[in-house]
């Protein structure tokens, strides 16, 4: 029996409606040192409650159901979990791995995919049960998992420079295999349209893009030598591309081991520009409507955000929230962003306009947070 039917009978039997929470404007804020989740209400800027039970969310992410009532937990143990955002419970758990690192879900919302690091490979769920599809051993870890359109996913393999798509779509899993991505691939990203997949790459000085539209993939490397002539900085966390930003036709990119982002345009995948930063990027997100891309720093500047307008390139506001500054999402809109700061115990919310901070909600080493409209975007 479905929502609607259960709400129509009830109303009637009952007088009053079985559900009156929406959830289009709640989210849930990973809290990695006590495998919870902190669930919030972005319109009231307040949290409404507390999932427990979760594992290691180290690193942990998550993906939503198409009608926003459940979220999928990727943990860092190999912890699948669904939870239920309107009861504030775990669902289903299953440990389907030793390490894994993110997933997806597919564009129908009926199968869900996670990317382990232990013992590698792919494995592919059911959403509605949590039982196991698909398992796609790969002998190497596993990173930049996505979705794409046609019940298909897209990762690549760190330690042999392979990028494998798996379409879902019929009885068995059928998998493309395109080879010579690069050295050492650490992320990747996909465009909202499902075109444009990007891998960066750690031992090599560029970054390699498919064009997922052609049969049969060729590998395009971009920005070449973007850092030649340059010493490589230590790397104290690698940059993430899943929070990517498309400003103005431009992505923005982190640059590895330097302190800048780079600007490449969406359609030749030329360089346009660089930025300057504070610190090495780790994420470089755009704010919805574009005009604004705001970077937060790997460890130990990771105290600050930095503001560059898209028209300019140019920094135009720099703060400094507190320590540990590990994520950050826009209100769907782009009216407000929040703020993970995970040393100081705060998720802290604020006007991306006037940079004014609006409110600060504790929450235990917060890290992610992933707002419910995530369920209607690809590749996140």
């Amino acid at each position: 029996m479905n929502r609607v039917v259960l709400t129509t009978i009830c109303t009637l039997v009952f007088g009053a409606p079985a559900f009156s929470q929406s959830t289009g404007d709640l989210g849930l804020v990973v809290e990695r040192a006590t495998g919870s989740l902190l669930v919030v209400d972005q319109s009231d800027r307040a949290k409404i409650g507390r999932i427990e039970g979760l594992g290691d969310l180290s690193h942990a992410s998550l993906v939503y159901s198409p009608d926003q009532q459940f979220a999928f937990v990727f943990g860092r143990d190999g912890g699948l979990t669904k939870v239920d955002i309107l009861s504030q419970t775990i669902v289903a758990r299953v440990m389907q791995a030793g390490n894994s690192i993110g997933g997806a879900i597919s564009d129908d919302g009926k199968l869900v995919a996670v990317s382990n690091y232990e013992p590698g490979g792919v494995r592919i769920f059911e959403t509605e049960t949590l039982a196991m599809v698909a398992d796609i051993p790969t002998g190497a870890k596993t990173i930049g998992l996505v979705d794409i359109p046609e019940s298909r996913f897209v990762f690549t393999l760190w330690d042999d420079g392979e990028t494998w798509i798996v379409d879902m779509s019929g009885d068995t899993p059928a998998i493309t295999k395109i080879k010579d991505i690069g050295i050492n691939p650490y992320d990747a990203l996909v465009t909202a349209d499902g075109r444009t997949y990007i891998t960066g790459l750690f031992g090599e000085d560029h970054l390699t893009a498919l064009d997922l539209w052609q049969d049969i993939p060729e590998p395009q490397p971009i920005l070449q030598g973007y850092g030649k002539g340059r010493e490589g900085l230590p790397v104290y966390k690698m940059p993430h591309l899943e929070g990517w930003a498309l400003a103005g036709g431009e992505f923005v990119l982190p640059a590895i081991g330097q302190h800048e982002v780079l600007w490449v345009d969406a359609r030749s995948l030329q360089e346009t520009g660089r930025t300057a930063t504070h610190g090495q990027p780790v994420f470089a997100m755009s704010r919805p409507d574009g005009r604004h891309v705001w970077v937060n720093f790997a460890h130990p500047l990771n105290d600050t955000i930095q503001v560059i307008d898209s028209t300019t390139k140019a920094v135009i506001h720099e703060f400094s929230p507190g320590p540990g500054v590990l994520h950050m999402e826009f209100t769907p809109r782009g009216h407000e962003v929040w703020l993970s700061v995970r040393d100081a115990g705060k998720v802290m919310i604020y006007d991306t306009q006037t940079f004014e901070k609006l409110r600060e909600i504790d929450a235990e080493s917060p890290s992610g947070i992933f707002f419910t409209a995530r369920a209607h975007r690809l590749g996140l």
